[in-house]
């Protein structure tokens, strides 16, 4: 079996410790490496800087633009400090106190108790709810509230260690959305030029309108991935989806507000939807978790994988696996063979694109369906703001890959999200017929095209009377 020139699936990795010298950098760029994540939940600013810029000049090493997507860290609920672990047992009852910062907790009583820093807990959980702590490892029932403490009984034991993450399934938590914190990171973001910012803990879609109206004012064209990763937002994913630019099933703190069963259903419906309304979907977290410390994805791993690619999200993402994981590469690797192989299988017996209302959805269509029956045939768009390329590939072409040439460097990167696209700079677009012969050329000069080759072409014509008016063209690369 030949492999294909190109994969459609973008991989998304993030940054850390394993992986943020230079030199790995330009590995993972030159391995398929599409977007580069910043976890910003702890990152300081001057780091980001570095890292920011350091990205810039591995791609230009690598001679391949990536996306930065940062990741902000959103509204958080975290145990506090502990001098030592507290081993927790069934049946114990313990606390988590919500008294203001400076007073003491009442240790009147043989009751353990740790802190929280989100004051206001004690308003928003109700008696019988359920607390996670630390993923979902140690759970409590509450059984009463009052000011200042919330009391539980242990229903799964573990060690409680300083600053675990606490999830609320159910619980409609009143935190602000976009926080001082995630100002001040996005704010270093903008002015360092991030490509995506990726907002934590969305619960409806006035959250994202938030957001954009922050790079707004801050004039920054980034683009905004919505995490899902709690009840709330499932109840609200429609308005989410058409929100936000692009979607993110955060399978992580999403496993551990939802049963354990929803999530795969959960999965399928966010795709399916994204699909219906031409919005670009990461599938993130625990992808090939066991690659951690092994060389080798797991069975399960190479299945879940394959389902991801199956469905046709655009992305699918590493985190720990690259962060701290002793194999960066190999994941990279594992991820690119697995999508390359489903999307031939795919191909073999593709489903008939998506219709969309739109007329300009609909000329689109068009030129999929053509490309799809041409055997050697590729997608040709020009795009300044990624528009037509993105619209192009709301229809999940299934046989030829999308070139989408633009002027922008900074669509360019945008495009790095999108499935099925290959984009590519030509300064200074003029002429449309002119535009084309250049950009014919120049692909021809990169070795992605050659004689013979059928171009299905979504461009501007220029009429006698200098009209533009879209068309699609068919041309033989001579």
């Amino acid at each position: 079996m030949l492999t294909p020139p190109f994969r459609r699936t973008k991989i998304i990795a993030t940054l850390g410790p394993a992986t943020e010298s230079e030199e790995m950098l330009v590995k993972l760029i030159t391995a398929g490496v599409d977007v580069v994540r910043l976890n910003m939940a702890h990152a300081k600013h001057d780091w980001t800087r570095m890292i920011i810029r350091r990205i810039r000049a591995a791609a230009t090493k690598a001679g391949r633009e990536v996306a930065i997507m940062m990741d902000i860290k959103g509204p958080e609920i975290r145990t506090g400090d502990l001098t030592v672990p507290i081993e927790l047992k069934v049946g114990e009852i313990f606390d988590f106190t919500v008294k203001p910062d400076g007073d003491e907790r009442d240790r009147s009583e043989e009751i353990r108790s740790v802190d929280v820093n989100y004051r206001n807990l004690v308003n928003d959980i109700k008696v019988g709810d359920t607390v996670l702590v630390d993923n979902g490892l140690i759970r409590l029932e509450v059984l009463e509230k009052r000011d200042t403490h919330i009391r539980c009984r242990v229903l799964t034991p573990g060690q409680l260690t300083s600053r675990r993450h606490i999830n609320l399934p159910g619980v409609h938590v009143n935190l602000p959305s976009f926080t001082e914190k995630d100002r001040g990171d996005t704010h270093v973001g903008i002015e360092e030029g991030i490509d995506f910012v990726a907002l934590s803990f969305v619960r409806e879609a006035n959250d994202i309108l938030q957001l954009r109206a922050f790079l707004k004012e801050h004039h920054s064209r980034a683009r905004i991935v919505a995490k899902i990763e709690d009840q709330s937002a499932i109840d609200n994913l429609d308005e989410i989806i058409r929100a936000t630019d692009v979607l993110m099933v955060a399978r992580g703190d999403l496993g551990i507000e939802v049963p354990l069963q929803e999530l795969p259903v959960i999965q399928r419906r966010a795709v399916r939807t994204c699909l219906a309304i031409g919005r670009p979907v990461i599938i993130a977290t625990h992808m090939l978790e066991s690659m951690i410390n092994q060389p080798m994805p797991t069975r399960a791993e190479i299945t879940d994988v394959a389902n991801a690619v199956y469905e046709q999200a655009d992305c699918v993402m590493l985190s720990g696996e690259t962060t701290v994981g002793k194999y960066p590469l190999e994941c990279v690797s594992a991820l690119d063979l697995i999508a390359r192989r489903i999307e031939d299988e795919v191909a073999n017996d593709f489903p008939e694109p998506a219709v969309f209302l739109d007329e300009r959805m609909k000329l689109r269509r068009s030129a999929v369906v053509m490309a799809n029956e041409l055997p050697n045939s590729f997608l040709l768009t020009f795009t300044r703001r990624g528009i037509n390329a993105a619209g192009l590939a709301a229809h999940r072409p299934a046989r030829a890959p999308i070139l989408a040439v633009t002027d922008s460097m900074e669509t360019l990167r945008h495009l790095r999200m999108v499935r099925s696209i290959e984009p590519y700079y030509l300064a200074s677009f003029g002429d449309p017929e002119k535009t084309i012969n250049r950009a014919i050329e120049s692909l021809q000069k990169l070795g992605r095209i050659k004689a013979g080759d059928k171009l299905v072409i979504i461009s501007d014509v220029l009429t006698q009377s200098n009209r533009r008016i879209e068309s699609i063209q068919l041309r033989t690369v001579e």
